[in-house]
């Protein structure tokens, strides 16, 4: 007797976000939670528990027993083709029409459904094919293959050390403003000047200039001791 494969139905927007947050939430290859996932969407979790049964007859998400879900392999494609989109989309906004970093998430959550594939290939041409978005998150390649890279939080970076600022860990646009006015943006090269203790702000030389950071804040500064 012929086995039947799970029946996929079209895309929704709905289906896309749920995929894309279970990439983010189950980076490493960690399984999401539904408590994770009802967080990161704004949702109630007794309506996250059944579009995760509907995605996992679908064949785009798997149990683990006891911690939650990931993605199939088909899933994890799809999560990462509108990672690649919702990334893209930024980086233009940024570079083109004024956008700033701060700004651009929530613009880029409504275009990354709307956007033809050819569209979004047309903007990573005339990008130059970035790596990085504005936040110094990796682009994924247009097949798919996302780059690994291991950052150091600006706290655990030692006195005296000089690093590259990467990306910044958050979406909340008061914090983005305030890491610009500061000069913690990608590609910034700052030397820790000092540590206070009992997780104290970070005072950093940038330039000619010091600036003290909260610790909380400078946990989210992700720095790289090269250049990537």
């Amino acid at each position: 007797m012929m086995m039947m494969s799970p029946t996929r139905e079209p895309l929704t927007r709905s289906t896309e976000d749920y995929l894309k947050a279970i990439y983010r939430l189950s980076d490493r290859d960690e399984a999401a939670s539904t408590t994770d996932i009802a967080e990161m969407l704004e949702l109630a979790p007794a309506s996250v528990s059944g579009m995760i049964k509907r995605l996992s007859e679908q064949d785009l998400l798997e149990h683990i027993p006891y911690r939650g879900v990931r993605l199939t392999q088909a899933g994890r494609r799809i999560a990462l083709q509108m990672v690649r989109r919702h990334r893209l989309v930024e980086a233009y906004l940024v570079a083109f029409l004024g956008y700033t970093w701060d700004t651009v998430h929530d613009e880029a959550e409504r275009l990354e459904h709307a956007v033809s594939d050819a569209l979004v290939e047309r903007m990573a041409h005339a990008l130059g094919n970035p790596r990085f978005d504005p936040h110094g998150d990796p682009i994924p390649d247009a097949d798919g293959t996302v780059a690994e890279f291991i950052f150091v939080p600006l706290t655990d970076v030692p006195v005296g050390e000089t690093v590259v600022v990467c990306r910044a860990d958050t979406r909340d646009d008061g914090r983005l403003r305030f890491l610009a006015a500061e000069g913690l943006v990608p590609g910034t090269r700052v030397t820790v000047v000092d540590h206070q203790p009992y997780r104290g702000p970070v005072t950093v030389r940038i330039g000619s200039t010091e600036r003290i950071v909260g610790h909380e804040l400078a946990s989210i500064v992700l720095c790289s001791r090269e250049t990537v």
